[in-house]
């Protein structure tokens, strides 16, 4: 478990595939050691308070809407991800739930904050874009630490310092310990002021006032909550008329209008919820389906809807999302149940210190904390941050054992063959989509190294590209990578254009199968069907077909206008070409991005411009 904890956040927050098989394989780890303890402890009992229902109920439903996908490779790196919070979840309620295991997760995961938060200053004063040894240039200024997005180091704090202050305030530990904890809390806090987040600023604004709340709601610790609000008091007094923070907020509203590209985001994710309610579009599906409702205004890949409640209901609607609501129900029910239980018992002045308490208190406050930040972003989404808020609620709901007997389990022998049959099911699918995974993107790797398109292509890039999809024939990004490099060695020109283009569509049909809502792969079929037009007889005439889907499924994508824009220009309709290219620039209007339109816009004028002295003439 400390393996997976730490290891995440150091790689880039384990969002790339390669990242994330090797928490996968570590998970695989604690389910086979999970598996030999059921079988070799003397007395094996299982702890199951009720919030593991819920998580198992959530797991059920990712695996049904994993069979009833419309993009199979998507849902099942979903699927993957919601078996691995499962599991991790109900290993550490059942294996590290003693005081010793959970101090030692909290002081590890302390101490990790605390060098990722340093990190993250010295990127910021330094003006320093790199990441380990990888140069980030996306969100140069900001303080990242060892994650890509800003805004994620932010959500991984936030779930961290409010338990270093109340294992300073409340906990039964050492003066040398806990100088190091509120050292630990400092640099944290300051390295989320550093990212520049604002939702990251008033979650973690949120957790202070929280936190301040309950020290001064409780007798023991009022002076505790008096010091803390006069040191919030004044850090606000110092921070918030800073320029930084000035500058930063500034930005939010430009023009006498919102400048932030979520709002919009937000209002085509409700779209697509309101078309699938109650099942959602499926898992991960979001950004695939995106680009039927893509507003003006966004001309990328958003990748994830940048508010976790919304993207919930979007990928597994109104069912899923519920699922997940009552399971937060749950563990907010068993908070309250054990709070009286793990505070310090009183002696003659006060009550005593206790750090089953801070836990209880810091771990809830972080919690809020990144739900909160939650409606702003999409902390949920990656797996670092997700694995650490599913094992801050597994030892909250570890805590029922302080409160009561009746979720303990004794495992005879049908409960523990029971438990070895899932333990085993678990190890074997995740191994084996492991196995196959770990393989195809070496694959991958090695094509990409062999030539990147469309600069340079080789056949040897071609046959990795191909020894990829052999190894998984449902990835519709590898098939439309190799449709790419047949159509692009078409356009050499050579003689066998023609052959060359038709292995292009080929692979763009498959494509087609595997992934309906991409609409590249009708585009490009479409470019193929006028490049070899002389060549195939009522080519162009078919081809009106293709433009007009890959039209239906992305209506205001720049790429895709500007490419029907191509079309037109090479059946020789000047004037509806211009009519698309000067929709694409409006569009799009960036001369880099939208390189084609600045290209062909001024031929097709000067040609207009030919036709039109042409026809003047007696």
């Amino acid at each position: 478990m400390l393996g997976i904890l730490v290891f995440g956040p150091l790689a880039f927050g384990a969002h790339a595939a390669a990242q994330f098989f090797v928490l996968q394989g570590l998970t695989i780890g604690v389910l086979g050691l999970w598996l030999a303890r059921v079988w070799i402890a003397e007395r094996p009992q299982f702890l199951w308070p009720p919030i593991c229902g819920a998580v198992v109920a959530f797991m059920g439903y990712a695996i049904a809407r994993y069979c009833t996908a419309d993009i199979e490779y998507v849902a099942r790196q979903e699927l993957l991800r919601v078996l691995v919070y499962g599991f991790l979840f109900c290993a550490v309620v059942n294996n590290c739930h003693r005081q010793e295991s959970t101090q030692v997760i909290a002081l590890t995961l302390l101490f990790l904050g605390m060098c990722i938060a340093a990190y993250a200053c010295f990127q910021f004063f330094t003006k320093s874009q790199r990441i380990w040894n990888f140069v980030e240039t996306s969100y140069a200024g900001r303080g990242r630490g060892t994650f890509i997005y800003p805004n994620h180091l932010a959500g991984f704090l936030e779930m961290l310092f409010p338990i270093g202050i109340c294992y300073v305030v409340m906990g039964r530990l050492g003066h040398v310990t806990k100088i190091f904890l509120g050292y630990a809390v400092v640099v944290m806090l300051a390295a989320i002021g550093v990212t520049l987040s604002r939702g990251g600023w008033l979650a973690t604004s949120l957790e202070l006032m929280l936190l301040c709340g309950l020290l001064l709601a409780q007798r023991d610790f009022r002076l505790h909550g008096f010091v803390m609000l006069a040191l919030l008091v004044v850090g606000a007094a110092i921070v918030i008329p800073s320029v930084v923070v000035h500058t930063r907020i500034a930005r939010t509203v430009q023009s006498g209008k919102p400048d932030d590209l979520r709002l919009a985001l937000w209002q085509s994710a409700a779209e697509m919820w309101r078309d699938n309610l109650l099942w959602g579009v499926g898992p991960g599906h979001f950004d695939y389906r995106f680009s039927a409702y893509r507003p003006v205004v966004v001309q990328l890949r958003p990748d994830r809807v940048h508010n976790d409640y919304l993207n919930a209901l979007v990928d597994y609607g109104i069912i899923g999302t519920a699922i997940v609501a009552v399971a937060w129900i749950l563990l907010a029910w068993g908070i309250l149940k054990t709070w009286r239980t793990v505070r310090g018992g009183r002696d003659d002045f006060s009550r005593k210190k206790s750090n089953k308490f801070a836990l209880l208190i810091g771990a809830s406050v972080g919690l809020v904390g990144i739900l909160f930040h939650s409606l702003l972003d999409f902390n949920m989404q990656l797996p670092a941050n997700a694995i650490l808020a599913v094992t801050l609620m597994a030892l909250l709901s570890s805590q029922w054992r302080f409160e009561t007997e009746r979720f303990w389990f004794r495992s005879g022998v049908i409960l523990k063959i029971v438990a070895s049959i899932i333990l085993l099911a678990g190890i074997g699918y995740l191994g084996m989509t492991g196995w196959r995974g770990a393989r195809e993107t070496a694959s991958l790797y090695r094509a990409r190294r062999l030539g990147q398109p469309p600069q340079q292509f080789t056949y040897a890039m071609i046959k990795a590209y191909e020894e990829a999809y052999r190894i998984d024939p449902m990835n519709f990004e590898t098939a439309h990578t190799l449709g790419e490099c047949y159509r692009l060695k078409s356009w050499n020109g050579d003689d066998d254009y023609v052959v060359l283009a038709k292995k292009a569509m080929g692979w763009y049909q498959r494509g087609m199968k595997l992934d309906p809502y991409d609409q590249y792969n009708w585009l490009n079929y479409g470019m193929c069907l006028d490049w070899i037009g002389g060549a195939d007889a009522g080519a162009k005439e078919d081809s009106n077909v293709y433009y007009k889907r890959a039209m239906d499924l992305d209506p205001n994508g720049f790429f895709t206008i500007a490419n029907i824009g191509w079309h037109y220009s090479q059946t020789g309709d000047l004037a509806a070409a211009r009519t698309w290219f000067w929709r694409s620039r409006q569009l799009n209007p960036s001369q880099t991005e939208n390189k084609m339109t600045y290209e062909y816009l001024p031929i097709l004028e000067r040609r207009m411009e030919e036709n039109a002295e042409m026809y003047k003439r007696p």
